[in-house]
């Protein structure tokens, strides 16, 4: 009888894993699918193209980590109100949740919008890219609010155990992109399918019409998904006050800031890292973007599996429940570093065909197969870290992932890359190796670096509000 009741334990939170994290991975799927799609049409224009937009995505990171950090404070809230069964403080959390939504979309509206002219020139972007880089820009930010709304209230949701909703409303905003796409990016058109010749509507604004097609498909994400929440039958702000409640911003705000500090720091770390790439030139701009779009697909998984482990986590602990936290910790993290070992494998495997998806330059693909084929070996390594800083996410401890991550970024990552294109300028290095591709060894020892910080972390128990090391604290 003792060995049965673990296994059904085991079984049973199992089902729940797999029940939170299907429809996120599967969200990201899709966004990662449209990545791809907007890689690839914005790529058949050429180079330039591919540059002109990769060029500014690393601010695209800094801005929507930023919000996102702001959403993990109410995750971690309501994830714990949820497992306490305290519906009062988790609907005056998500009344919160609307008042810095808007605050929020308003303040990063007016900064990108005011910012878009500069920011080509701060990311050294090639002059005869700057004016298409910068409408790109411009375009893109406009439906801040919503973009706002679709993160937060996205998080919202997922911490109280609805994953699908944030799903379906994603597949719908990648359709209405891909099909605007489509239409604006190129110009009219004949296509044959099937021996059908027929011709096809276009508007031929290239990289202007991608970042139109984008906003407009961002704003109808945001609307959507401000109803969904409205209506929702168990987080709905319907009937909360909208003015700020102490109560319920402190504690958010004192899990959010540190990790607010953590994505801005490693944001624009990404900011710098991208800057000194796009000094190496073209090829080094475009390789490295796609690689990005390519590997992002990859970490799904890891991804999907850090969201249901940050609501699991911050379940267990609302509810005092200390047998569940371990139990999760130990079903989380085989199952991650499998999947990570998996994904790692097939990105190892099909690297050239997936950088020539994007780019028909030899040099581009040679380039993009390399790191990519690099980073490859990291991921199971980089997937023990996500789950470990997911589980802390949800019960709150946000301060040692800031740590963690501020130190891997620009003691290992910034420094090292800056050291070593310093150094291949200068003719120093005794071999001849690509500059991107040293840039992206820094990555992956950030990584690595990541990887043996969280596994201190956790072998110490201080991920684990219930563990003596924390109560130590």
């Amino acid at each position: 009888m003792n060995n049965s009741k673990p296994h059904k334990l085991d079984t049973k939170m199992m089902a729940v894993i797999m029940s939170l994290a299907w429809p996120t991975m599967l969200e990201q799927l899709m966004q990662t699918a449209v990545q791809y799609i907007d890689t690839a049409m914005v790529g058949a224009l050429g180079t330039q193209a591919t540059a002109a937009v990769g060029a500014t995505s690393t601010v695209n990171w800094l801005i929507g980590s930023t919000i996102s950090a702001l959403s993990v404070g109410f995750l971690s809230l309501i994830a714990r109100a949820c497992g306490a069964k305290d519906h009062d403080t988790t609907s005056r959390a998500v009344s919160q949740s609307v008042l810095v939504t808007l605050a929020a979309g308003l303040f990063f509206t007016i900064l990108t919008l005011s910012l878009s002219g500069l920011i080509p020139a701060w990311m050294q972007v090639d002059e005869a890219l700057h004016e298409t880089a910068s409408r790109y820009f411009f375009i893109l930010y406009i439906p801040m609010l919503p973009r706002t709304a679709s993160i937060i209230f996205g998080t919202v949701l997922r911490a109280a155990g609805d994953t699908k909703t944030p799903m379906k409303i994603g597949v719908i905003v990648n359709v209405i992109n891909v099909l605007l796409n489509f239409l604006l990016i190129y110009p009219v058109r004949t296509l044959s399918i099937f021996s059908i010749s027929f011709t096809m509507p276009g508007a031929g604004l290239g990289v202007i019409g991608a970042a139109i097609a984008s906003a407009i498909a961002f704003t109808v994400g945001g609307i959507l998904i401000t109803i969904v929440l409205w209506r929702h039958p168990f987080v709905s702000p319907h009937g909360q006050s909208f003015k700020p409640d102490k109560q319920i911003l402190k504690p958010c705000f004192k899990v959010a800031f540190p990790n607010m500090l953590q994505r801005f720091g490693t944001s624009l770390g990404y900011v710098a890292f991208a800057s000194m790439i796009n000094s190496l030139g073209e090829i080094a701009t475009a390789a490295h973007t796609i690689a990005n779009t390519v590997e992002s697909a990859f970490y799904i998984p890891g991804y999907g599996m850090q969201t249901a482990a940050a609501t699991l986590a911050g379940n267990a602990y609302g509810a005092g429940d200390r047998d569940r936290m371990r139990s999760l910790a130990h079903m989380f993290i085989p199952i991650e570093i499998g999947l990570m070992i998996i994904s790692g494998g097939l990105l190892f495997l099909f690297a050239p065909s997936l950088i020539s998806l994007f780019s028909d330059s030899e040099a581009v693909i040679s380039l993009g197969t390399a790191v990519l084929r690099m980073v490859a070996v990291s991921e199971p390594f980089y997937g023990f870290s996500i789950i470990i800083e997911g589980m802390m996410q949800g019960v709150g401890k946000t301060r040692e992932p800031f740590i963690y991550n501020i130190i891997g970024m620009w003691g290992i990552r910034i420094f090292g890359t800056f050291l070593c294109i310093r150094l291949l300028s200068a003719g120093l290095l005794p071999f001849d190796v690509p500059g991107l591709v040293l840039a992206w060894g820094c990555m992956i020892a950030h990584n690595l670096l990541l990887f043996i910080l969280f596994m201190i972390c956790y072998v110490k128990g201080k991920w684990n509000p219930f563990s003596s090391a924390h109560m130590r604290e």
